[in-house]
């Protein structure tokens, strides 16, 4: 298999992926242009997307893995043209925020989204983004160290009961 049928392949592959991607857009017509920025606003907000950062530079590199795993003499070639063709896709970050926005116009009025873009531009709702995962990692650990304790505390007050009944029942049986 050449390259350029290597090639061809994965952009068969990219633009299969990227059709299927585009359906939710068929939604689009049902959100007015109001609604939609202030989910725009909501979605940048609350950094909805923010954990998705990184798609763009996998993508690429294992695709620069899968092309030099096959053609290694053209390593310096693939590694150029991945990274070139990497930025110039970079824009199309903006799609995946237009996503997102849709997504939240759908679950909420548009008088929600601005209370939340509100809520979370202001500086307590700044501090819940920037600390809520470091509190709810605290909240985690808790809930574990509280469970121990619950069913540890409960094991015992089964077994202490269990064992009065169990020696309940030995004496009345002796008795008889």
């Amino acid at each position: 298999m050449t390259f350029l049928n290597k090639a061809r392949s994965g952009l068969f592959a990219a633009t299969a992926l990227s059709i299927l991607m585009s359906a939710p857009l068929v939604y689009a017509q049902e959100v007015s242009d109001s609604h939609l920025k202030a989910a725009l606003k909501a979605v940048a907000a609350i950094n909805a997307t923010d954990g998705f950062d990184g798609i763009l530079q996998e993508v690429a590199l294992v695709l620069k893995r899968e092309l030099i795993q096959k053609d290694p003499d053209l390593q310096p070639l693939i590694s150029t043209t991945v990274d070139e063709k990497t930025i110039g896709l970079a824009p199309r970050r903006g799609d995946l925020e237009r996503e997102a926005a849709l997504a939240y116009a759908k679950a909420f009025s548009e008088e929600d989204l601005k209370a939340i873009s509100d809520f979370y531009d202001s500086p307590v709702g700044r501090k819940l983004i920037e600390e809520g995962p470091i509190v709810s990692r605290q909240v985690g650990e808790a809930a574990t160290i509280w469970q121990r304790g619950v069913a540890r505390d409960l094991a015992i007050a089964v077994g202490e009961t269990l064992e009065a009944v169990s020696k309940q029942q030995s004496e009345t049986s002796t008795d008889n």
